[in-house]
């Protein structure tokens, strides 16, 4: 006789079945992420919590088109890239992506260090920052794929601190319903730049190669050597969502706690992620302060591996070397050479005199001019049958990809304007 799955026996087996897009979705959350999120509540209250409800189905679109090219063609982003696409091309998004995504590890990475020293005031800030590099590197090179993922996934319990934050503080929910539903738009300068600041973090360019290449990953290490059919794009389609939705639920939340805590409170400036825990402390409490520093540290154990990863699946496909987090060292060198070199760079940005808030806007003006180029050339390869065959895009993606390709590009515009 079968016996009836219990609701913990089922809860896990879901668990168990989601793959790369949850983590996808949890680095989007990153310290610096988290940083820019910060910000908008602080500088202006609940006026851009609307812009979470429009983002989630412009980044979920752009992910699926990305896990579709990874499971249809076996190949990266990169790799479809080099094979289908002028070399130019190629060599520009890899020009424009290395730069910005070793900043955004160091602004990670110091965004850590600094919360670490928050918590434990006696050790200094550098020290955590270089430790935090060492743990990364090790987890990196010495655990295989599988064990990554796992570790990864379950590093991303740690969001559903941010779930909680805001409600250790008195809410106005009729004002929260508004702001949420109703979109605020203020035509001046700081608040256009906080939009695209917003923008340019949900919708990362580094997100799109990562999602491409560790689909390939996932494919291989559960053996599935499968003709691509609808049922497996569905389900895909729906752990990329998934991912997309705890990603858009968390910058709800931080711009939700630090746009009612620190914004009422007076505070209406936030560089760094360890000025928004340490605002919370006083207006908050402790406990608010404690989950939101430990919130910054463990999406940061999750996006730094991805970031680094999207740098050496990039670099590596280009070159044709051999990649993939499900090789051992001594099988794929130049892949985790690479990871290595990215961590390292970041971790020396922070002794060059190039500040985490430097670091954060260099790599938002970088991802803003590359966004829209690589979301055109995604449309282009997930509309063109030689390289999808039955797996093209249908009308509600296209709808949903091209709207964030106006979005982006005209976000790229602003950006550009507002910097010169």
């Amino acid at each position: 006789m079968k016996k009836k799955k219990t609701f913990s026996s089922k809860l896990f087996s879901s668990w168990k079945k989601l793959g790369p897009g949850l983590v996808t979705g949890a680095s989007d959350d990153d310290p610096s992420g988290i940083a820019t999120y910060s910000q908008a509540g602080a500088a202006f209250g609940l006026a851009t919590l609307w812009t979470s409800i429009v983002a989630f189905p412009l980044m979920a679109s752009i992910q699926q088109m990305c896990a579709r090219i990874g499971l249809v063609t076996s190949q990266g982003l990169t790799g479809t890239l080099k094979k289908h696409y002028p070399r130019p091309i190629l060599y520009l998004m890899l020009l424009f992506s290395f730069p910005a995504i070793v900043m955004n590890i160091g602004a990670d990475i110091a965004g850590m260090g600094a919360v670490g020293n928050l918590l434990f005031p006696a050790i200094d800030a550098n020290y955590f920052s270089v430790l935090f590099t060492i743990i990364l590197l090790g987890l990196i090179i010495y655990l295989p794929y599988q064990k990554i993922a796992s570790v990864l996934k379950y590093l991303c319990i740690v969001m559903l601190v941010y779930f909680i934050v805001p409600f250790l503080y008195q809410q106005d929910f009729t004002e929260i319903l508004k702001a949420t539903f109703i979109p605020t738009i203020k035509f001046n300068k700081d608040f256009i730049a906080i939009i695209v600041g917003i923008l340019g973090t949900t919708i990362s360019p580094y997100l799109f190669f990562w999602q491409a290449s560790v689909e390939v990953e996932e494919m291989k290490s559960k053996r599935k050597h499968l003709i691509v059919n609808k049922k497996i794009i569905y389900e895909i389609n729906q752990d990329v969502d998934f991912g997309m939705t705890i990603s858009g639920f968390v910058m709800y939340f931080i711009i939700l706690t630090t746009g009612t805590v620190l914004f009422k409170g007076g505070i209406h400036q936030i560089d760094t992620v360890e000025q928004a825990a340490m605002a919370l402390k006083p207006l908050a409490g402790d406990l608010a302060y404690l989950l939101f520093a430990i919130g910054v540290i463990g999406t940061g154990l999750i996006a730094i591996p991805v970031l680094s990863g999207s740098i050496s699946y990039i670099i590596t496909e280009t070159f044709g070397w051999e990649q993939g987090l499900d090789k051992k060292f001594h099988e794929a060198k130049a892949f985790y050479v690479i990871i290595a070199i990215s961590l390292i760079l970041g971790l020396s940005l922070n002794y060059i005199g190039i500040t985490p808030i430097q670091s954060l806007i260099y790599t938002a003006i970088l991802y803003g001019l590359t966004a829209p180029v690589l979301i055109a050339i995604i449309l282009h390869i997930s509309n063109n049958k030689k390289i999808m065959g039955e797996n093209v895009n249908g009308s509600l993606t296209n709808i949903l990809g091209f709207t964030a390709l106006i979005i982006m590009t005209v976000a790229a515009v602003a950006l550009i304007y507002l910097q010169f």
